[in-house]
């Protein structure tokens, strides 16, 4: 019986997402681990395998349908011997028409588990090139999602780029060529939008340009007004750094750091502030926690997520295990995940989860600030910038390069009798970086 294919969960937090590209189209055959689909989620944008062999029988989503619900039915794939005349519209997902709208298929749930979601592939493939140059199919403009990205930023229309992909897609490496060789016209400038919810006597539709909500920035807004508005009692906690003795460890460590590759080496102060954050979570256990209806978890492990700022929103990378990771691997780390972040071509498992996380605003010359818990962690760790300032020793007064730190904490988990045992500890690894190496 024909077999449909349900939009697949690519992470445990994922609800819906942009099917942004089918790579088949009805009447083509696919084998077990053929591509058939990009989607696009929050954070990334991942490809879509065929669990299956089949026949294409009914593409039922649209390529560029936005927040599509998981394990709504996508498309139907038929076995040897049927035909689309064997497809039953209705029994994939409650839909009455012989032909369901996308919106109908994303508010119908589907009766039927017949087939398992679309198995994932971490990072997409690259496009084999091809002689076409055609970068349009019925109308519409065929592109990769970075390549979109990169013409927007870049202010390329992609009606004037050739494209050197599959079917004559644009892809990152048209994208390039258009700027090395300062082809491409300039992107037409968008068009007044008025959204519902602006009130016209504030803000006239001409004094302003509306730019539209991707995923990413919903599933912000949307998980941080809960964490801060409805979940989570946040208190924040701070606490002053000496860094003086750091920078000169730093310092020393990198003067003769050995060149690797193309460059040379260097440490910057966060990786010491990452590895100091991991081995506070251990000095103080009860601070490496989670709270759950049922339970408080303990964590062995201090998986740390940084804070890394990417177009359309912010995503926290993890080092895992930082406790049992030396500096340079922390750094080599966090410098690969955050290149990769920027791309959004972080696999799931490398950005969800972990036990803390840190935000540091040093390097923009903020002082303090305080961050929202990233749920589920139990508290997150907001770094500023340092500098030098006053301090009184002996009775007497002496500068130093100070460094003040705010950790706002989950109250169900992390008292604040334990948040500032983890800013004690966290405070003398600091200011004295080679007890880390204990």
């Amino acid at each position: 019986m024909p077999t449909p294919i349900l939009m697949p969960a690519l992470s445990p937090t994922m609800e819906e997402g942009t099917l942004a590209k089918w790579n088949v189209k009805e009447g083509d055959a696919v084998s077990s681990g053929d591509v058939i689909a990009e989607i696009e989620t929050d954070k990334a944008t991942m490809e879509v395998e065929a669990i299956d062999e089949g026949t294409v029988g009914k593409i039922l989503v649209d390529a560029g349908t936005e927040n599509v619900k998981v394990n709504v039915p996508i498309a139907v794939l038929l076995e040897d011997g049927e035909s689309a005349d064997d497809i039953d519209v209705s029994s994939l997902g409650g839909g009455a028409a012989p032909s369901p709208t996308p919106e109908e298929l994303q508010s119908a749930a589907p009766k039927t588990n017949g087939a398992a979601a679309p198995e994932k592939r971490p990072e997409p493939a690259p496009a084999a090139a091809t002689k076409s140059t055609s970068s349009s199919e019925g109308g519409r403009i065929l592109a990769s999602p970075l390549a979109k990205r990169m013409a927007e930023q870049e202010g390329l229309s992609l009606s004037a780029i050739a494209g050197s992909g599959p079917r004559g897609r644009i892809v990152k490496r048209d994208i390039e060529k258009a700027l090395k060789e300062g082809t491409g016209k300039a992107a037409p400038a968008a068009a007044t939008i008025a959204p519902a919810s602006v009130d016209a006597r504030l803000y006239p539709p001409e004094s302003y340009e509306a730019v539209k909500l991707d995923g990413m920035r919903k599933v912000i807004a949307k998980r941080l007004t809960q964490s801060f508005n409805q979940e989570v009692p946040h208190f924040p906690l701070n606490i002053d750094c000496e860094l003086d003795t750091l920078l000169a460890a730093r310092a020393r460590i990198n003067a003769t750091s050995p060149k690797e590759g193309d460059g040379v080496f260097k440490l910057s102060v966060n990786d010491f502030i990452i590895k100091a954050s991991a081995m506070a979570l251990k000095a103080v256990p009860a601070s490496n926690a989670t709270y759950t209806d049922e339970a408080i978890l303990l964590h062995k492990h201090a998986d740390i997520g940084v804070a890394v700022a990417i177009d359309g929103g912010l995503i926290t990378p993890i080092v895992w295990k930082a406790e049992e990771k030396g500096l340079k691997q922390i750094s080599a780390e966090i410098k690969d995940m955050a290149s990769r972040a920027k791309g959004r071509k972080l696999k799931p498992e490398e950005y969800q989860g972990g036990t803390f996380s840190v935000s540091n605003l040093g390097m923009f010359g903020i002082k303090s600030f305080a961050s929202i818990v990233n749920q589920p962690h139990g508290a997150i760790m907001s770094v500023g910038a340092g500098e030098e300032r006053v301090v009184v020793k002996d009775g007497k007064m002496e500068i130093a390069t100070v460094m003040t730190v705010t950790l706002t904490c989950d109250h169900r988990v992390v008292d604040g009798a334990v948040g500032a045992e983890f800013l004690r500890a966290f405070k003398s690894f600091i200011e004295e970086p080679a007890a880390m190496l204990l």
